[in-house]
């Protein structure tokens, strides 16, 4: 085991160095310079070359000279932008926004509580909706109760996200005169009944797909797994039909239903940047759709770090789960 978790945090490392090439890279093609948006178009072009020279982006992209039609291609140019990234990634500088001219480190942590309330919000509606509904379903198979479970997450999938936020804020609104709060942050600790107040429809919200998958896979899993052998053994010697469901049926039903589970946790963060941006969270998901519609470098490269870790994590994480949940299964 201790060898396989080494190899997959040596695995992720590499995946975490193309990430940060290919999205360093990206945002350096796409039209649009800093220093123009900086300036609020009324800049010469002297004080747009200072502005490149201040913000170090007057270097080369990388140490090595990547341009195929200069004579020097190949060799090696000293320092560079994505040098300069990297070496202050690993010492634990995130750098500095472009326009507000503050760290990034301490914008991230002050925003990130929103954005992580909102993904254990939508994690615990996922697992409390979607599994005991696709275990409902799976036991009272071809029932009403399945009817209805299967045409909800049908309807719970093919429903937009984006769509069902308008909803929750503008239809309560005009029924009932009452919307979400939206706008100021209400700390957890000082109003926790208001915290949840305001966080809970984003997080309803995009829990209503997940749950809707993740309702659907247990069903199908578990059907599956009913026919086992080991289940017919099960119930022969006189299992009650409870114990055999939870005990043998469930627990081996959950590999699929953790894989997935671990992937949509991995696409929270694409999720809150749509609820935060309709619901107006301060949280790291607006935070990074404003600083890309801005081009801030380095506030965009560090949520994109972010996100990646998260997913490298949240494999490994689901990978060492399956030991746990099938004895069979052996990591070397």
């Amino acid at each position: 085991m201790q060898t396989f978790i080494i190899r997959r945090m040596f695995s992720g490392i590499v995946i975490l160095f193309v990430l940060s090439v290919a999205v360093f890279l990206l945002l350096r093609i796409v039209p649009g310079d800093p220093a123009i948006r900086i300036c609020q178009l009324n800049c010469t072009k002297a004080q747009i070359e200072q502005i490149h020279k201040d913000l170090g982006l007057d270097k080369p992209y990388f140490p090595v000279s990547l341009n195929f039609t200069d004579p020097k291609v190949g060799s090696f140019s000293g320092d560079s932008q994505y040098g300069t990234y990297i070496k202050n990634v690993m010492t634990g500088d995130l750098g500095t926004s472009n326009f507000n001219h503050k760290p990034v480190a301490p914008q991230v942590i002050a925003r990130m509580p929103v954005t992580l309330e909102i993904m254990a919000l939508t994690l615990i509606f996922t697992l409390v909706v979607g599994i005991p509904f696709g275990v409902v379903s799976a036991v009272f198979r071809n029932s009403p109760a399945d009817l209805l479970v299967r045409s909800t997450s049908v309807l719970g999938l093919a429903i937009p996200s984006f769509w069902v936020a308008t909803l929750v804020l503008v239809f309560p609104s005009e029924l009932w005169g009452y919307a979400p709060v939206i706008g100021r942050k209400i700390s957890l600790f000082q109003d926790p009944v208001g915290n949840f107040k305001q966080v809970a429809p984003a997080a309803a919200v995009l829990a209503l797909g997940s749950a809707a998958g993740i309702m659907r896979l247990t069903r199908s899993s578990l059907l599956e797994v009913m026919r086992q052998d080991y289940i017919r053994t099960a119930r022969a010697k006189g299992l009650r039909e409870r114990s055999v469901i939870v005990r043998h049926g469930l627990k081996n039903s959950m590999i699929p239903v953790i894989t997935v589970l671990g992937l949509q946790v991995s696409g929270l963060l694409g999720g809150a940047i749509i609820v935060e941006t309709i619901f107006t969270l301060q949280g790291v998901g607006l935070f990074t759709l404003q600083s890309l519609a801005i081009k801030d470098y380095d506030v965009v490269q560090t949520m994109t770090l972010y996100a990646g870790v998260t997913v490298v994590a949240m494999n490994l994480l689901v990978d060492v789960s399956y030991a746990w949940l099938d004895p069979r299964i052996r990591y070397s």
